[in-house]
């Protein structure tokens, strides 16, 4: 069995971020930084309030992400979505609008031909979300 969860990289606004979706989503939130890490002798001095770790936990998902970044450097595109299924309708709409502040909605929420209800958003940060609420699944 497999469990897969997110890991976003972000370029030094890690905490902001991350304080942003706990808002947005619940959630309990920790933070460990470059300076708090058994290698911040290793590391430049300019980066020690970077985060090295960060992860949100709820009951259904883990959210986790880092300011280190790869020396490639960030590349935001299309090829990763992250994908909320809401379980309640009332929840789809409040993370749907609490998400989308400071962000692009790509298609706002409507009943779909599947029976859900569904949208598209970038966050602020870049991020693409996709939310879906299937009424017929309600718990």
């Amino acid at each position: 069995m497999f469990k897969i969860s997110a890991y976003l990289s972000f370029r030094g606004n890690c905490r902001e971020a991350m304080l942003f979706y706990q808002h947005c989503l619940g959630g309990k939130l920790s933070f460990q930084t470059v300076g708090e890490s058994p290698m911040a002798a290793q590391l430049p001095q300019n980066i020690k309030d970077f985060i090295l770790h960060a992860m949100l936990i709820t009951d259904n998902f883990a959210l986790m992400a880092s300011d280190i970044s790869p020396e490639s450097g960030l590349l935001n595109g299309n090829a990763l979505s992250l994908m909320l299924d809401c379980h309640q309708e009332e929840a789809i709409y409040t993370a749907f609008y609490q998400l989308s502040k400071g962000g692009i909605i790509k298609q706002a929420l409507q009943e779909t031909h599947w029976g859900a209800l569904f949208g598209e958003l970038t966050d602020k940060y870049g991020h693409h979300w996709i939310l879906n609420f299937n009424k017929n699944q309600q718990l």
